[in-house]
């Protein structure tokens, strides 16, 4: 654990393992979502753009190359990194055949210093097939692959049009596992219908279900969405900052301490943000969290029951 933070801190992890900083870089592969091509539905997730939490760069013509090489630059600048993972974060990217995610990870993988790579995706679009060509790469990379989760709870998956089940989820992890890739869950706090119960029994499912990294998301209102319309007609209200930190710190100290905390608050795009307005001040919120951590004298697992 991170002497500086009370959790299993990402950064912290990839320090350890490279001995130096290791930054992400985000990448637009091209790839759609079947809750946005019409298998599944047409609409999204009630809280997703049409972006789908892209950059847009895949549309713009840049190449996997280029993205990488762009991103680079603004790294070595700010972080002085050497060493990058590929995080291919837009959309579903798993979402195609075996032969296309192979060139897209060769690509990625053949930049000078990369070390691995990030693959975001939904639970509904894996299969053995496209886990054994994720499982070539983990021999000389470190592979995460995040599946989007946001709640055990099915009646809120049904509630925001996720469009799979949290049995979905869990036959991912199952075949996820044992072939040294990382898996990471992400999940929304915050969401239409529940409340801190929902939300803390969803870190204490997670905290035994297989998984080695956990980003925790706020939910907040991004215009052109679903949700911003139930937002406008007043049928949906977004968590406050202070209940937020407190529900961050009381969801850290439900899981192991070996589960990699990747993220615990949101980033959104300012010109995108409808509600709350708060969420804008990522930074204000972090250390918010860091200092309510401290007062509480608390930390990630320290009510953590194995089996529970």
């Amino acid at each position: 654990m991170d002497k500086k933070k009370r959790y299993s801190d990402y950064n912290a992890y990839l320090r350890e393992l490279f001995g130096e900083r290791v930054q992400k870089i985000s990448i637009d592969a091209g790839l759609s979502c079947p809750n946005r091509d019409g298998r599944l539905s047409r609409l999204g997730c009630i809280y997703c753009n049409e972006k789908g939490s892209g950059s847009g760069l895949s549309e713009k013509g840049l190449s996997i190359r280029e993205q990488i090489e762009a991103g680079k630059i603004g790294s070595m600048k700010k972080y002085k990194a050497k060493k990058f993972l590929a995080y291919f974060q837009s959309y579903s990217n798993t979402y195609t055949t075996v032969g296309h995610m192979k060139a897209l990870y060769d690509e990625a993988l053949s930049c000078e210093g990369m070390v691995g790579m990030a693959i975001g995706t939904r639970p509904d679009c894996i299969d053995p097939e496209k886990l054994d060509l994720i499982q070539t790469y983990a021999k000389d990379y470190l592979v995460w692959i995040e599946y989007g989760l946001q709640s055990v709870h099915d009646d809120t998956l049904k509630r925001i049009n996720r469009g799979h089940t949290f049995q979905d989820f869990s036959r991912a992890v199952d075949l996820s596992r044992n072939r040294g890739i990382q898996i990471c869950t992400h999940v929304i706090l915050g969401l239409p219908g529940e409340n801190r119960d929902m939300m803390l029994e969803t870190a204490r499912t997670l905290a035994d279900g297989g998984i080695n990294g956990i980003k925790i998301h706020l939910l907040y209102v991004i215009r052109g969405t679903p949700l911003e319309k139930l937002w406008q007609r007043g049928a949906y209200a977004p968590m406050e900052q202070a209940e937020y930190v407190e529900m961050v710190c009381d969801f850290l100290e439900l899981l192991p301490k070996h589960i990699i905390i990747q993220r615990i608050t949101g980033d959104p795009h300012p010109d995108e943000l409808m509600a709350p307005l708060w969420a804008s001040r990522y930074r204000e919120t972090f250390n918010l969290i860091q200092d309510l951590l401290e007062k509480r004298d608390t930390f990630q697992g320290k009510y953590y029951i194995p089996g529970r």
